[in-house]
């Protein structure tokens, strides 16, 4: 997992500063600029020329470049108005148009449509519930291979009596298998993060296991709230209980239950 070397901006970024568009942070715009990296998450991804291919945060379009080459049709979700403009320009007098659909706005409120593999240079603001949208989504895809800062990617990996071990780590492991593929240092984007970051391949487990995966979650929800505490001191808090019969109750009305017992607050 070697550093890849820096490589120099390439023409699209001079383009997009001669416009007048400035990358907006707020959004996560950190645009991959060194093209070995990107020809390095394409190949690590093994994309087939029939998959329909995923991105997120498409950006200036480096990467979708890449993508377009390799698979039968790329989905783009750009939330930027003014790079889809950007994007449209640079694909419209080329072979690849027809195979490239960008879909405007927040991947984390739309509904995902079918497709093979996601490879993404993602917002990191989102990189959470972005990955469990997609490790629940059906039906189930091959692999994605995703850009997430350094830290975000050891906790997906990180084994219990880790420091870094969290509810991350053991949502995700339920669901998939994790690799870390490759480092990469924060100055290979435009403009640079403030830490570096790592390719990880994320392939969802299938079948997945049998549960219920909103009830698991808010069970570790519960339990990551104090690491260090005892599990019994953290199912004693008030508020603990109180959600706990809420949700006995509503359970019971739904499938017929007597309710014959109820929580008692110590």
């Amino acid at each position: 997992m070697g550093k890849i070397k820096v490589d120099k901006k390439n023409r699209i970024h001079k383009s997009v500063e001669k416009h007048g568009i400035m990358f907006n942070k707020n959004f996560g715009q950190h645009i991959l600029k060194n093209p070995a990296i990107i020809t390095g998450m394409v190949d690590k991804a093994s994309v087939y020329p029939s998959d329909i291919v995923l991105e997120i945060g498409p950006g200036t379009g480096n990467l979708t470049a890449k993508l377009l080459e390799k698979g039968k049709r790329v989905l783009a979700y750009e939330i930027d108005v003014r790079l889809v403009g950007e994007l449209e320009k640079r694909f419209l007098s080329t072979p690849y148009h027809s195979k490239l659909e960008i879909k405007v706005g927040d991947v984390l409120k739309s509904e995902l449509p079918f497709f093979n593999i996601c490879v993404a240079n993602i917002p990191y603001q989102i990189s959470s519930p972005l990955i469990f949208k997609l490790l629940l989504h059906r039906p189930f895809f091959r692999c994605a291979v995703l850009m997430v800062q350094k830290e975000f990617a050891y906790r997906l990996i990180a084994k219990p009596g880790e420091k870094l071990y969290c509810r991350l780590s053991i949502n995700t492991q339920l669901l998939a298998r994790v690799d870390i593929l490759m480092k990469v240092g924060k100055n290979n984007f435009k403009p640079p993060p403030k830490v570096d970051s790592n390719v990880v391949r994320i392939e969802p487990k299938n079948p997945p296991p049998d549960i219920n995966f909103k009830e698991w979650d808010g069970f570790t929800r519960i339990v990551f709230i104090r690491k260090n505490k005892q599990l019994s001191a953290l199912f004693k808090q008030t508020a603990v209980i109180a959600v706990l019969e809420k949700n006995y109750r509503s359970y019971a009305s739904l499938n017929n239950i007597c309710r014959s017992w109820l929580f008692i607050v110590p």
